[in-house]
């Protein structure tokens, strides 16, 4: 698979982009924030800024990214500054150049410090705060980006696969992370997509347990949560493994947290608001009287980021659409005893929704050793 999406792609997206400026009244828009330039140019790198007006596009950039530009952004306009110039006047220059009467500004990611020093640069352009334009856009994927995710949940699971195979109770939390990065890179992937979440017994009741020196062996049941990223796009999931015979409590519990993704997965499809899959997985875990133990969102989207909108939990009113993909991952947590999630990719389809994460989610007994 080529690395880079079509540049026809970038130029949609772009276009798209063009309209909603027109609309809002504005004469360009600013998009500062690597991961939108990424999306609407293909671009890879970072330090990099581009500027969308009515006429075309300009992707301002130093020459370190001479030739990386020319492969990854063909036919784009560039502006590139040499060394010695900063990023800062140098924008503003172009900006001169292309003379907007009013400049969009990327206001979720903007620092004040570079908005107050391009006000001052430039005193003749009002710059207008936007929220989310970009992001808006990346919430429906295309072919390929649903193509790029689910490759990222395959290589997840065969990363999964062996380590799971490896499993030997001497073994450290730190030491399975570890192997499962080694093991997506060894099946083709760019890395994993945040430090691998490997939590031993009671370190399972933190939703985001760093990983340690505690062995494997320590416990009967050991929480993985991983990811890889396969290039560019994301994936994210999280299974439990018994690691010794499975005692009541622990059968009791995986079995009322499968229930409730189950029914979070299947309330997925086009038309249902997020807090609507939310209730729906949150009511089997409420009706089991475990409620309180379920303390975080069922979910958030997922793509160039491993966490992007839309997010699936209460007071999220967002209908899905199809080409959204997102996490449903609910979990109950006891901080003595320890905690439980279970985790897949869904994505929304016209006809409902499809699971792209294919690691079996039975609780079977691993024993390792």
């Amino acid at each position: 698979m080529s690395l880079m999406p079509a540049p026809s792609a970038m130029s949609d997206r772009r276009d798209k982009l063009r309209r909603q400026i027109k609309q809002e009244g504005l004469d360009a828009l600013l998009v500062t924030n690597f991961v939108n330039v990424t999306y609407l140019t293909g671009f890879t790198g970072d330090d990099s800024y581009l500027l969308v007006t009515p006429t075309g596009d300009l992707l301002i950039s130093d020459q370190r990214y001479s030739t990386q530009l020319e492969e990854e952004c063909p036919g784009l306009e560039l502006a590139i500054r040499g060394p010695g110039s900063k990023m800062l006047e140098f924008t503003a220059k172009a900006l001169e150049r292309a003379r907007p009467r009013r400049l969009g500004i990327e206001a979720d990611s903007m620092t004040v410090a570079l908005r107050n020093a391009l006000a001052e640069a430039l005193p003749k352009i009002e710059l207008v705060a936007t929220s989310g334009w970009v992001e808006e856009l990346r919430l429906i994927k295309d072919k390929e980006e649903i193509q790029r995710t689910r490759r990222a949940c395959e290589l997840a699971r065969r990363a999964f696969d062996v380590v799971r195979a490896k499993l030997t109770p001497e073994m450290t939390e730190q030491q399975v992370s570890n192997e499962l990065e080694y093991q997506a890179r060894q099946f083709g992937a760019k890395g994993v997509s945040f430090e691998t979440i490997v939590a031993v017994g009671p370190r399972a009741a933190l939703p985001h347990a760093r990983p340690t020196g505690r062995h494997i062996g320590a416990s009967d049941f050991t929480l993985i949560d991983w990811g890889v990223n396969e290039g560019l796009y994301m994936s994210d999931l999280t299974r439990v493994l018994a690691t010794a015979k499975i005692s009541p409590k622990l059968r009791k519990l995986y079995g009322v947290v499968l229930k409730s993704q189950l029914a979070g997965i299947d309330a997925v499809r086009p038309g249902a608001t997020c807090e609507e899959v939310d209730q729906a997985a949150r009511r089997v875990i409420d009706d089991a009287g475990y409620g309180k133990h379920f303390g975080h969102g069922l979910g958030h989207g997922i793509g160039l980021e491993i966490h992007e909108a839309p997010r699936l939990a209460q007071g999220q009113q967002r209908a899905l659409k199809p080409g959204m993909i997102v996490t449903v991952e609910p979990g109950i947590y006891f901080p003595d005893w320890g905690g439980i999630r279970i985790e897949d990719d869904v994505l929304v389809t016209r006809a409902g929704h499809e699971v792209l994460s294919s690691v079996p989610k039975e609780l079977d007994e691993c024993l390792v050793g």
